[in-house]
């Protein structure tokens, strides 16, 4: 494939700069398809076949060698054919041949392309090489690139109408924005999106993401002003730091706002000594997306029609100032349905004022129900719908409202669903969230036309506008949560050099684990390693009983299985036995050289066991855990995770987040226990792992935690040291 034309290079511009050179993949004012064929229904005719039919404002170029032409446009054997500039490539030449076909555009002077063509990464080592091979190649050429492997590219925009992709049909336009990694699901979500009359702003099929990825289409649409809710499927996260500072800066726009809601499917990969860490073992992906987008204030769905369920919300409908929900329902059921949907979610049913209350008591029928959720009974027409709408919006306890309509013989639907519209336009000052469900297919089908051209957002159960109405309730909180710095601590940041800089990768000892936390400022009671029964009596006396024993040795995790921890010893006869006793223990294993010493510690009053632990992921970087502790926590499995470093206000988040948290609070005349001295050592401990790229695994477990005031303790720690 060779060819000796000139070319007219294209110019760069300075909005092309801005976006990162994206406008040249969604707003291109010319194309070139690469690989065209005039069969219909193969991939490369229908790509170029949908860029005809969506009208697409630009100029399009079929690239097909020994044709004449395709879909009665003149075709070119080579890109280097075409004489005028070409702001877009699209290859669909088999994998092997697109090296040769993109080495062609940049020579072209091309600014973009979309590989659709598989044959790469997914295919095994000869794949990845040949996609390494095309990264640098765009990268050393300043091209864009997206895919390979991808269904392409639509942009709905009525000034671009561009489909550059093989799906059925181009989509309505709309305001939200859909990523995909997966082109299967792409097909999907499209023909599921049309049959909810659902549109978008931008659809993109993200394929192996060898340049353009997540996190360079969240910056570029977040100054894209069509889109206004940004939806993420993703199968990997390859620059996890860059997706949640992105992330964190667009959903968290007080000025701006545009929601985030994602699907994180898959793990990420577990470390090769993860089994011997309680942390490592726990931080599984799922768990650590859970703690990311928290921290990033992305919305984390559970299946595509919760997306699209919250989606609808967010993109038409006011931002919810809380989670105070008012339901008007004309059958008991579903009203009832809806409430324990609500209230299991965390939605608060709104009390509803006196002057709120005496309206609905004037308006409705004597069998009515007039307290929330506010039942109309079956016979309501539109009127008393008004009726209940207009007293709910004018009620200021009420965040959102959820009107739920069950088609009966004297239902008029139509008129029902114009005067919810009319109403909600006549309060639209109150800026308060409004969606409808219509239970039911065929006769409420046109009254829920009516809903949606109006912008009210419509669910086929009223459990699905709950779980909508929670996420964004959600959303509202996090975007105006209180923001807070990360602390920095007073440490000896030295002595805990010294420790880590000198150990070898592996566990540290305990007494040099002690010493790095005591550098800290962590709760250490004191303590002495020692070498002799003598010596362990003279640190007993010192410290005051009664004391604990500890074997250290490198070739020792766990102690307690191997009877190398003897608690609560209470005199020097005591400590004397306990200690001889653990030494022949000890020596029917291991060597005496193998043994460091025996550490002498305060024993600490009992108190409730948590877990605070470090794992080092490898998308992430340091993973901070905090959960119930104790030999059973990998079985409880109640923790929550963040990324390193936390903001101050993130600590307390993390404890309120346990199922467990009502435990710490006390129960049953229990005194509760010291939350803040948790919150200060998940603190410390962010701190000293974000010192500290080194530290591969942490576990401070049991950390004993005592009645509020009281602080708490570190009783055991172990430190994996690690090359980054």
């Amino acid at each position: 494939m060779t060819q000796q034309t000139a070319q007219i290079p294209n110019q760069t511009t300075a909005a092309d700069t801005k976006s990162g050179g994206l406008d040249f993949i969604f707003r291109p004012k010319s194309i070139a398809v690469l690989g065209v064929t005039n069969t219909p229904g193969t991939v490369p005719h229908d790509i170029f076949v949908n860029l005809l039919d969506s009208r697409f404002n630009g100029v399009v170029y079929p690239v097909a060698p020994r044709k004449k032409h395709i879909a009665g446009v003149r075709a070119y054997d080579y890109v280097l054919d075409i004489s005028d500039p070409v702001d877009l490539a699209i290859l669909v030449f088999p994998g092997a041949i697109c090296e040769i076909a993109l080495k062609q555009c940049i020579e072209k002077g091309i600014k973009a392309a979309i590989i659709i063509s598989a044959g790469f990464r997914e295919v095994g080592a000869e794949g990845a090489a040949r996609e390494e091979r095309i990264k640098a190649m765009a990268a050393e050429g300043g091209l864009r690139l997206i895919g390979p492997n991808c269904l392409g590219v639509i942009n709905t925009d009525p000034n671009v109408q561009l489909n550059a992709s093989f799906a059925r049909a181009m989509p309505a336009c709309g305001r939200i924005a859909f990523l995909s990694q997966s082109g299967a699901l792409c097909t999907a979500v499209l023909d599921y999106a049309a049959g909810k009359n659902i549109g978008f702003s931008k659809f993109v099929s993200l394929g192996n993401k060898a340049d353009v990825g997540e996190v360079d289409l969240l910056r570029y649409l977040a100054e894209d002003p069509p889109t206004s809710v940004i939806l993420i499927y993703l199968e990997e996260i390859s620059r996890g730091r860059e997706l949640m500072s992105s992330a964190r800066k667009i959903a968290g726009n007080r000025e701006n706002p545009k929601p985030i809601l994602a699907i994180k499917s898959g793990r990420t990969a577990a470390g090769a000594a993860a089994a011997q860490s309680h942390t490592g073992a726990l931080a599984a992906s799922a768990e650590i997306c859970d703690g990311v987008f928290e921290q990033s204030g992305i919305i984390r769905c559970k299946s595509i029609e919760e997306m699209f369920n919250t989606a609808q919300l967010l993109a038409y409908q006011p931002l919810p100032r809380g989670n105070r929900i008012s339901i008007v329902t004309n059958a008991g059921g579903p009203g009832v349905m809806a409430t324990d949907a609500a209230v299991s979610l965390g939605l608060e049913l709104a009390g509803f004022s006196d002057q709120t209350t005496a309206k609905l008591k004037k308006a409705l029928p004597a069998a009515a129900n007039i307290k929330n959720p506010i039942d109309l009974i079956g016979d309501a027409r539109a009127d008393r719908y008004m009726a209940a709408l207009e007293a709910v919006f004018a009620d200021e306890s009420v965040d959102q409202i959820l009107v739920i309509l069950t088609p009966q013989s004297m239902t008029n639907i139509n008129s029902i669903a114009e005067t919810i519209c009319d109403t909600k336009n006549r309060f639209s000052d109150k800026n308060k969230t409004l969606v409808c469900s219509f239970m039911g297919s065929k006769d409420v089908a046109p009254g829920i036309s009516i809903l949606q051209q109006h912008g009210i957002p419509h669910y086929i159960l009223p459990e699905w506008a709950a779980e909508a109405m929670w996420d964004a309730a959600w959303y509202h909180r996090w975007l105006n949560r209180e923001k807070t710095e990360i602390k920095e601590f007073v440490v000896d940041l030295e002595l805990a050099r010294v420790v880590i800089d000198n150990a070898a990768d592996g566990y540290l000892l305990e007494s040099e684990a002690l010493e790095v936390l005591s550098a800290y400022g962590f709760p250490v009671v004191e303590w002495e390693l020692t070498q002799s029964a003598d010596e362990a009596v003279e640190a007993a006396e010192r410290i005051g009983y009664p004391v604990v024993l500890r074997v250290v040795s490198p070739k020792i995790v766990h102690k307690f299985e191997l009877k190398g921890v003897v608690l609560n010893l209470q005199s020097e006869e005591e400590v004397r036995q306990a200690y001889a006793t653990m030494w022949d223990n000890l020596l029917k294993r291991y060597q005496p050289e193998d043994i460091s010493g025996i550490i002498v510690r305060q024993m600490i009053p009992s108190g409730k066991e948590m877990i605070l632990g470090i794992s080092r992921d490898p998308v992430f970087g340091h993973v901070l855990m905090c959960g119930l502790g104790g030999i059973y926590v990998e079985a409880i499995k109640d923790v929550t995770f963040r990324i390193v470093p936390i903001r101050e206000a993130a600590a307390g988040k993390m404890v309120r987040e346990l199922r467990t948290y009502s435990v710490l609070k006390g129960l049953r005349g229990e005194p509760p226990s010291d939350i803040a001295a948790i919150e200060d050592a998940l603190r410390r401990l962010s701190q000293l792992a974000n010192d500290f790229p080194r530290i591969a695994e942490m576990d401070i477990n049991p950390l004993i935690v005592h009645s509020a005031g009281q602080g708490c303790d570190v009783a055991d720690i172990r430190i994996r040291l690690e090359k980054c």
